[in-house]
């Protein structure tokens, strides 16, 4: 099995064309996700005085759905019907802003769950799309344009909230995105499908080493991210004693420089994975180590630059990985375990970080979260570091 029984013609889809289908709608769901998940902790506390750990729950359980979403449905549904749902999601994605502006303490739990059930069948059909141009060059350009317009829209959301947060407050913010949410449902129709039969669906993908190696790779970084997103702005607010608006200006820096990094490798495709994944690797222990000595807010901006550099390399390494070391029949399933593992990081950390917090202060679980995303990367290189068929394209 391969290309032709996909019947993926990358000839219909010229590379111009899928670049901007890809950058559109990445952008304008991405730009929305992140704010909604960035925004719901921050906005539960101070609006609904949610604790930590109730604001670490909060954020587990959009994750959790989305988990469940991407492990238990994207993987077994047919490419049609999986279009089909993409498009529904996207839409009640739009109605999910609408609901959080009329929300209370009550009524926000069903809807992170109904937003995070939304998101879990959209990244996983995304990456997928990018993956499907039988070039190898072309695979590798489609997916670091798809990582820049991630890291793009996590420019584009934080500067937006910045500015019209002081002018609308956390429930305006919601609505005001709306209008991105009704362009990626507007363009949501366009996004390419496998087409035909041949996909493989279920656990037989699960064994793949490439596959992985990229779960190892990716929880290197999103060990520590999935605790940034939730508690990056109520760190900064408690630490540095800045207003809220002033401490979400950190994810702009954040994810200016990863945006930065991404749009790099989008002009100049790596071919070798390990070294600029070792390099990352290091960059983000060193800088989860630095945070608790971090004496001013300014300084702190510094070290989210470094911190923004293998948020922007490590995604797009690790997608790399999955497109070169499986077949095109199985990529969904690969791209959709992969998600749903990040799903898992993203509901356990937030949870056990919020905790700890509590219990021992920020402080001392940054240096937790270093120790960690090095014991990750010293796995992966012990257990994977010879193989190249993964860190290198054959």
């Amino acid at each position: 099995m391969g290309e032709e029984q996909l019947n993926v013609k990358p000839g219909k889809f010229s590379l111009l064309v899928s670049a901007l289908i890809i950058v559109g709608i990445t952008v304008t769901l991405r730009s929305t996700n992140n704010m909604m998940i960035t925004t719901m902790p921050i906005f539960s506390k101070d609006i609904f005085n949610f604790s930590n750990i109730s604001v670490g729950e909060l954020t587990a359980l959009t994750y959790a759905t989305t988990f469940l979403t991407t492990l238990l449905l994207n993987p077994r549904l047919e490419s049609a019907q999986r279009r089909r749902i993409f498009i529904v999601s996207i839409a009640v994605i739009d109605v999910s802003l609408v609901l959080l502006y009329f929300s209370d303490s009550l009524s926000i739990w069903p809807i992170a769950a109904l937003s995070g059930v939304a998101f879990g069948m959209v990244f996983p059909n995304l990456v997928t799309s990018a993956s499907l141009h039988g070039d190898h060059r072309a695979q590798m350009r489609l997916l670091a344009i798809y990582s820049v317009s991630l890291s793009l829209s996590l420019v584009i959301g934080p500067v937006i909230e910045t500015v019209i947060l002081p002018l609308v407050g956390y429930r305006g913010v919601f609505l005001a995105f709306l209008p991105m949410g009704i362009i990626g449902t507007a363009v949501s129709p366009l996004v390419r499908f496998p087409q035909g039969g041949g996909e493989r669906r279920g656990r037989n993908t699960l064994g793949n080493r490439s596959l992985h190696a990229s779960l190892l790779s990716i929880s290197v970084y999103n060990v520590p991210f999935a605790a940034i997103t939730s508690f990056l702005v109520i760190y900064a607010e408690q630490n540095y004693h800045v207003s809220s608006s002033i401490a979400y200006s950190a994810f702009i820096v954040f994810f200016a420089s990863s945006f930065t990094t991404r749009l790099l490798l989008a002009l100049k495709p790596i071919e070798g994975l390990r070294t600029p994944l070792v390099i990352s690797s290091a960059l983000t222990v060193a800088s989860l180590v630095s945070i608790p000595f971090i004496p001013t807010f300014y300084a702190f901006l510094v070290v989210m630059v470094f911190m923004g550099i293998p948020h922007g390399s490590i995604f797009p390494i690790t997608t790399m990985m999955i497109a070169r070391g499986t077949e095109p029949e199985e990529r969904n399933a690969a791209n959709s375990y992969f998600m749903a593992y990040n799903n898992i990081l993203f509901m356990i950390i937030p949870v056990v970080f919020g905790y700890l917090s509590s219990q021992i202060g920020f402080h001392h679980d940054f240096v937790i979260l270093g120790i960690i995303s090095a014991a990750f990367v010293i796995a992966l290189m012990i257990i994977y570091g010879k193989e190249r068929k993964i860190f290198y394209r054959n």
